[in-house]
């Protein structure tokens, strides 16, 4: 698996990235929403450069003009709750792309600091031969990209696969580099060193699902 630090570069995503972290613009979920969206479009301006693309004639009002187009057959799969507004942003750019969402979400059976993650609703289209997105904003063990990728896999075959975070910890990105195909790309804002005990990127930026939507009761 590849991997695109889109952060290694300064450009407007600093802001955005920097909001997110801050404790005290978090308060504000429209803005948290919206700056996963954003990023989402500028992620998804950087991946469409690797798309394929044929050049396709269009009629001006002056003349006639040839246009690269582009051809790829995309599938743009979210993860709930916090992948939906990465998945928009996505959707903004891909506006013509298929839509698959699936649930993976860390389960406590114990009521401790373990966890596991499960898989327990997916509504999607055929993969079979296409180009596959996958959106979650929070890279942290790799658990949820690894068990989603498994989850789809009745679905059909991609012929190449996306991964799109905002933020992800180099832990997690070792670990899916282990499971996802070699020709497989992730695409992620800015990477962090470090997990905690409980398995929650460092900085990072706490629960993306609870900061979007406010907080869920486990059962």
């Amino acid at each position: 698996m590849q991997v695109q630090e889109l952060l290694q570069k300064n450009s407007i995503a600093n802001k955005f990235i920097a909001q997110l972290r801050d404790v005290e613009i978090q308060k504000d979920r429209l803005r948290f929403r919206k700056n996963i969206e954003r990023l989402g479009e500028i992620l998804a301006y950087e991946l469409s450069k690797e798309l394929k693309y044929n050049k396709e004639h269009f009629q001006t009002p002056l003349g006639e003009v040839d246009v690269p187009q582009p051809e790829s057959d995309l599938v743009i799969c979210s993860i709930l709750r916090a992948g939906l507004p990465l998945h928009q942003g996505l959707l903004n750019y891909f506006d013509d792309a298929e839509n698959s969402f699936i649930s993976a979400y860390r389960h406590h059976p114990d009521n401790d600091e373990k966890f596991e993650v499960l898989v327990e609703y997916m509504a999607s289209p055929s993969l079979e031969g296409k180009t596959l997105l996958l959106a979650d904003p929070m890279l942290a063990t790799g658990t949820s990209f690894a068990n989603v990728l498994e989850a789809l896999k009745p679905m059909g075959t991609p012929a190449k696969i996306h991964l799109v975070s905002v933020i992800g910890s180099e832990v997690g990105i070792e670990n899916l580099k282990e499971i996802f195909p070699p020709n497989s790309k992730l695409w992620i804002a800015t990477i962090d060193k470090e997990l905690d005990q409980n398995g929650y990127i460092v900085p990072g930026l706490g629960d993306a699902g609870d900061l979007c939507y406010g907080t869920k009761k486990q059962h």
